[in-house]
């Protein structure tokens, strides 16, 4: 994305941005940590208005950023699942819901997300995907046991830096988002898109 139309575009994201959400920016910046940022977390949150989402599971939550777009947008009887390897992003995020008001909506787990979904009760109404690119084929096929039908699954860095389109890329994490997005594409149980958000979000809904 050409550098003023980015900007333009993070500009119209950050509107009315509130002291919370800057302070997890700022912390992102100062920590060189990722995060989906205001664009993205716009569209999570326009996500769970479109389906009527009650049931959240995300895979990777680092300190909690996507899980506040995502639970200030969930009805008071909604529930979101965090997931994380790393106990201080786990404390963080904590954290951050808890001064939102929103950690009664928040289920935190520390650990594996792709484990902990497995053994995670119900199905989901939204699935939201984060982790290391490595790991994106696996998630693939966790789907139709943890996402109903109609749900949406939704997962970061699809273009990944543009090295998905470069042939001469061919390191772990690239050969992972490429694979993860061939079985994607190819399953005739989900309708996907890659939205050129960003790094690319990739949007996939649950057809059967």
């Amino acid at each position: 994305m050409p550098g003023p139309v980015h900007d333009y575009l993070d500009g119209l994201a950050r509107a009315g941005e509130d002291p919370l959400l800057a302070e997890m920016h700022a912390l992102a910046a100062e920590r060189g940590f990722p995060i989906v940022g205001p664009q993205v977390g716009r569209l999570l949150a326009q996500l769970v208005h479109l389906t009527g989402a009650r049931r959240i599971f995300e895979l990777g939550s680092g300190f909690g950023y996507s899980a506040l777009w995502f639970a200030r947008a969930l009805p008071p009887d909604g529930e979101i699942f965090l997931t994380d390897g790393d106990p201080a992003n786990m404390k963080l995020a904590r954290g951050f819901l808890g001064r939102a008001g929103l950690a009664d909506r928040a289920v935190f787990l520390t650990g594996h997300g792709q484990d902990l979904l497995q053994v995670a009760p119900g199905l989901f109404d939204i699935v939201f995907c984060d982790v290391d690119k490595e790991q994106y084929p696996e998630v693939h096929g966790l789907l139709r046991r943890h996402l109903r039908v109609g749900g949406a699954f939704v997962i970061d860095n699809l273009l990944w830096d543009g090295k998905v389109a470069d042939p001469a890329a061919n390191d772990p994490a690239t050969r992972g988002v490429r694979a993860f997005t061939e079985r994607m594409w190819g399953d005739p149980g989900f309708l996907s898109s890659l939205l050129p958000l960003r790094d690319g979000v990739g949007l996939s809904v649950r057809l059967r």
